[in-house]
C-alpha cells in the first residue's frame, strides 16, 4: 500500500501562484509513476502532471504546459507541483496518484494508489 498526501491547495487570483505538495509513504517502491489529476466543477478527472520516479521523465497535460512544474524529492518521497500564470479553467481539486506505467499520462485506471485531493480556487 501508498499512502499520499496532498497539501498546498487554496484561493489564489487569476495570474498567481501556487505550490501543492504530495507526500508519498509505504510501499513507494512498487510505484513508478507519480503525478497530480484534476477535477473541475462538472468535468471529468483529467491528468495534468506526472513524473517517472526511476529516471525523473515529466509529462504534462498541453493547457498547463509552460505553467506548470512538477519535481519529486527522492529523501522526503515528496512530489511538488508548481503551478505559475493560474487561469479560472484551472479552479479544481486536484489528486496526487501514484501507479505503474510505461510512458506518457496513465489515464485514471493505471494509477493504483490516490490521496483525498486539495482544492485550488481561482479568482478573477
Amino acid at each position: 500500500q501508498v499512502h499520499l498526501v496532498e497539501s498546498g491547495g487554496g484561493s489564489v487570483q487569476a495570474g498567481g501562484s501556487l505550490r501543492l505538495s504530495c507526500k508519498a509513504s509505504g510501499a513507494t517502491g512498487s510505484t513508478n509513476v507519480m503525478g497530480w489529476f484534476r477535477q473541475g466543477p462538472g468535468k471529468e478527472r483529467e491528468g495534468v502532471a506526472v513524473i517517472y520516479t526511476g529516471g525523473g521523465a515529466t509529462f504534462y497535460a498541453h493547457s498547463v504546459k509552460d505553467r506548470f512544474t512538477i519535481s519529486e524529492d527522492n529523501i522526503e518521497n515528496t512530489v511538488y507541483l508548481q503551478m505559475n500564470n493560474l487561469k479560472p479553467e484551472d479552479a479544481a481539486m486536484y489528486y496526487c496518484a501514484a501507479g505503474f506505467y510505461a510512458y506518457g499520462i496513465p489515464p485514471d485506471s493505471s494509477m493504483d494508489y490516490w490521496g483525498k485531493g486539495t482544492l485550488v480556487t481561482i479568482s478573477s
